[in-house]
């Protein structure tokens, strides 16, 4: 496996870079993000070994079960599952950003967590940009506001806007929501919210993603081969 693996990295690293030069964007501002349920933790250290640093999972499960194989090798780990209130305590051992804050009881008992163990945590704000209900995530015509309440607790430090792109070979579809993020984004920094990063774009749509602003794509099929379940299942945040 670690052949395609490092051969896969390169085929992307390539996407990102042509994208970028299309969109007038510097390479370096785009970060490759590896999306890694349900992959093996060896398969993840090949990518690691190969120079990749920022993984994201899903779930505490996988992130207690690969924290020890992993740590042998730095890098950052962010967690893009949905954000369950009982499950804060045991995330925010294992990651140093929250990927899907997107309710203002959880934002609360997250601050509440952080000031009992002393410690911040960067978060990105998860919008539902397609307006799917099988996705979590603040509508767009809320997030402002949203924004503005999770602001003021200090002990989370907002650092951008995630969103995932509607799942569809339409492509006029996927990209409006990945601009609807990126508005969203400019009318927040119109605001004075430290917004700045963008997490949007997977295997199939990181182009797109990128030329509407992306900071970070999320990667995973394209990189480890196809998984046993549909695209869907890596995004149903109930799994």
């Amino acid at each position: 496996m670690t052949l395609p693996i490092r051969d896969n990295l390169n085929d992307i690293q390539k996407r990102i870079k042509n994208a970028c030069m299309r969109s007038n964007r510097r390479f370096k501002e785009v970060r490759l993000l590896l999306a890694t349920k349900t992959v093996s933790a060896e398969d993840i250290l090949v990518a690691l070994r190969a120079g990749e640093t920022l993984i994201a999972e899903n779930t505490v499960q996988e992130l207690k079960q690969k924290h020890g194989p992993l740590k042998t090798i730095p890098h950052e780990t962010h967690f893009i599952g949905h954000l369950q209130s009982n499950k804060i305590k045991e995330v925010i051992k294992y990651v140093s950003c929250i990927q899907s804050l997107d309710r203002l009881s959880t934002a609360q008992k997250l601050q509440n967590r952080l000031e009992y163990e002393d410690k911040t945590m960067d978060v990105f704000l998860q919008i539902n940009t397609s307006y799917e209900e099988s996705k979590f995530g603040i509508p767009p015509e809320n997030a402002l506001e949203f924004a503005k309440q999770v602001h003021e607790f200090d002990r989370i430090l907002i650092k951008g806007l995630m969103t995932i792109g509607l799942l569809s070979v339409q492509a006029g579809k996927v990209r409006k929501c990945f601009r609807l993020l990126k508005d969203i984004q400019q009318n927040m920094l119109d605001q004075g919210l430290p917004v700045k990063e963008l997490s949007m774009g997977m295997s199939s749509d990181l182009e797109m993603a990128v030329e509407e602003g992306a900071t970070i794509v999320r990667v995973g099929t394209a990189i480890f081969g196809r998984r046993p379940y549909p695209d869907s299942y890596y995004w149903n945040e109930n799994t």
